[in-house]
């Protein structure tokens, strides 16, 4: 199990927030995600041998926002 954490530019409202966690967490692999609304960061916890943290920041990218910076352990 791998973890991303993604620092993300500004997250301008609540349904932003909703949308990129709808949107991660339907990836195959993801166990868990979780957007900090107020830190503008997704933390996922994900399969890394079914997907990878270069694939959940394109989904986010894909989504109009931009990761500014993503930490994986």
């Amino acid at each position: 199990m791998a973890k991303a954490t993604m620092q993300l530019g500004t997250l301008t409202c609540p349904s932003c927030m909703t949308k990129i966690e709808k949107a991660v967490a339907n990836q195959t692999g993801v166990e868990k995600v979780k957007v900090l609304f107020n830190a503008s960061k997704v933390k996922a916890d994900f399969d890394d041998s079914v997907t990878s943290a270069d694939q959940l920041s394109d989904v986010v990218t894909g989504l109009g926002y931009e990761v500014e910076s993503m930490k994986v352990k």
